[in-house]
């Protein structure tokens, strides 16, 4: 099975100080042990990594540096590591979604179904998607 990884998830494992961080790792080595296994990545989740790695820093982490934390993750799934384009648009939108907050949720949860995987997250409240053991 291979699953988009959320905002959540490659915040977590971007950073070590993060509460989930080795959760998440411990989540990506097993995959990566998997036959088969694939780890997606898209837009919307890395553009959010950038996004929220900066806000978390306070300014102590730079967009540059972001992205090269983004692209040192990305580099070691190695042959695991698929990017998935966004090919969805903005005009669906499952019923559960009825508030701005859920809209990136529910888009990648639609994304993911849409190409036949799972969207992975640490966020209980998104109908459908796995949730990290």
């Amino acid at each position: 099975m291979g699953h988009l990884l959320d905002v959540n998830i490659l915040v977590a494992w971007g950073w070590r100080d993060h509460a989930d961080h080795h959760r998440v790792v411990r989540w990506i080595v097993e995959r990566k042990t998997r036959r088969g296994a694939r780890l997606f990545t898209s837009p919307i989740p890395e553009i959010g990594f950038i996004r929220v790695s900066l806000q978390r820093s306070f300014g102590r982490v730079s967009v540059q540096q972001a992205a090269e934390v983004l692209q040192s993750m990305r580099k070691s799934l190695g042959p695991v590591h698929r990017f998935l384009p966004d090919d969805l648009g903005g005009v669906e939108w499952p019923e559960w979604c009825g508030s701005a907050a859920r809209t990136t949720d529910a888009h990648l949860l639609l994304l993911a179904q849409r190409h036949g995987l799972e969207l992975a997250t640490l966020d209980g409240a998104v109908p459908g998607a796995m949730i990290l053991p």
